[in-house]
């Protein structure tokens, strides 16, 4: 037999489903204000989002904004608190598929009218400068393409001064009679120093051209640089976005000129010209013998100046043939369409901004888990020691009223059938206090026999 002094040992442990109540309780106002936060800063950010889409005046753009804002922020918040409260609640497997239905619904609700302008934004101004950047990468590579091409016709020079050269050394030589057998400048030295004149002009043409695409050149860099310089600018996104704009038409202007400065199609016609336009002079020896050596040198220069022509005439058909580039024209973006353009390069942005509005969803998962709990292991019955004051107070009530009704019922006597006395016809006497007290009272039972 144990001991009077040894102190019981009594188990003072809380069952889990109890826990799990008083806890949901305890955050009921929790849960409420976090959903209210967060719908707050939904409606903030899709304000900042919309405001950027909207068009009118500063008055009308505000007080648009702000009633979509919020109109997203009361949505928001009433669907998800409606989720807290009775998707916990629904045990059936058909319930529970329609509520998740219901939720992912309106998820994407969510989504599609406030995620993407938190998305804007978060990340728009960003969204606008990587457009931006792209953009002047493609400019950057058509400048440098129409750049490449106008100054193609550069590399026909060597060939041309090289021709030039050789017909003016043997305009020389002939002066000495290596040609034609007979020092002297007659016909044969006029027509080569004529071809080296020619040869002479257009290589100048070419290098002139080489100073103006090198100008050109030097002025579309400047504008790759301002337009770089806006990039990295820390002012307004939308100010610099029009100054990028004046900019890329200063540079589109600048690519179209380097194609039409090009030499090429100059070189190609002044090929055609030396072959197809040659006219043979007459030769103007005073003896037959040296008209026909002059006849036959001509004949050879004609056929040097012909295979020459064909090799500028080859070389600038494959200038020409380089396709034709096609400027990229700059497009002004909203952040918004900044942002749905270029979502896969703002991927945390995304996430920051469809968590704010979704975030409730996992609380709402978290209440269905502990319901659940809740109902599987039930919750006990209640014990002196677990009620409160309240509580015993309401008990002790409820057993008076109970025992009230329970007294009531055994005060009426019941007859052998089952019915009460009073549907029989004999009526119980009258309390003689009562009718000591009231003698002009007649009994309801007097009056019946009496009749």
């Amino acid at each position: 037999m144990p001991s009077l002094s040894t102190p019981v040992a009594l188990s003072s442990a809380r069952p889990t489903a109890v826990l799990l109540a008083n806890g949901v309780n305890r955050l009921e106002i929790t849960l409420k204000l976090t959903t209210a936060i967060l719908a707050l800063a939904a409606g903030v950010y899709t304000y900042l989002g919309v405001r950027e889409l909207l068009n009118g005046s500063a008055t009308t753009v505000f007080f648009a904004a702000v009633i979509y804002s919020v109109a997203v922020s009361v949505g928001i918040y009433a669907f998800w608190v409606f989720m807290m409260q009775f998707m916990p609640h629904v045990t059936s497997l058909v319930g529970r598929l329609l509520m998740a239905g219901c939720m992912l619904l309106g998820s994407l609700m969510i989504v599609a009218m406030s995620s993407w302008l938190n998305a804007s934004a978060l990340a728009g101004a960003a969204a606008i400068q990587q457009h931006l950047a792209i953009t002047v990468q493609n400019y950057t590579r058509d400048l440098d393409r129409a750049n490449s091409q106008a100054i193609a016709a550069q590399s026909l020079l060597p060939d041309i001064q090289l021709a030039s050269s050789r017909f003016a050394k043997l305009a020389e030589a002939e002066r000495a009679g290596s040609l034609t057998g007979t020092s002297g400048s007659g016909t044969v030295v006029q027509l080569l120093s004529q071809m080296s004149t020619q040869l002479d002009g257009l290589g100048q043409q070419v290098q002139e051209s080489g100073k103006r695409v090198s100008g050109l050149y030097e002025q579309g860099s400047k504008s790759l640089a301002k337009m770089r310089e806006l990039i990295s600018d820390r002012g307004p996104i939308a100010t610099r976005s029009d100054a990028f704009a004046t900019e890329s038409l200063n540079l589109m202007g600048v690519i179209a000129n380097l194609q039409q400065t090009s030499v090429a199609p100059a070189v190609k016609r002044a090929a055609t010209s030396l072959s197809s336009g040659f006219i043979a002079p007459a030769a103007g020896g005073r003896s037959g013998d040296l008209a026909e050596r002059q006849t036959a040198v001509v004949g050879k220069v004609e056929g040097a100046i012909a295979t020459q022509a064909a090799s500028l005439a080859d070389a600038a058909d494959k200038i020409l043939a380089l396709p034709r580039i096609e400027p990229t024209r700059f497009q002004s973006l909203s952040p918004a369409e900044a942002v749905l353009r270029y979502a896969g390069d703002f991927i945390p942005s995304w996430a920051g901004a469809i968590s704010i509005d979704l975030m409730p969803a996992v609380l709402v998962l978290i209440l269905c888990v502990v319901h659940a709990a809740i109902r599987r292991e039930g919750l006990p019955v209640a014990s002196a020691s677990s009620l409160t004051a309240s509580d015993l107070v309401t008990a002790l009530q409820i057993a008076r009223e109970v025992e009230d009704a329970r007294r009531a019922a055994e005060a009426r006597p019941v007859s052998t059938s089952g019915e009460p006395a009073a549907a029989m016809a004999v009526e119980p006497p009258a309390p003689a206090a009562a009718a000591a007290g009231d003698e002009n009272v007649t009994s309801l039972s007097s009056a019946r026999i009496g009749k």
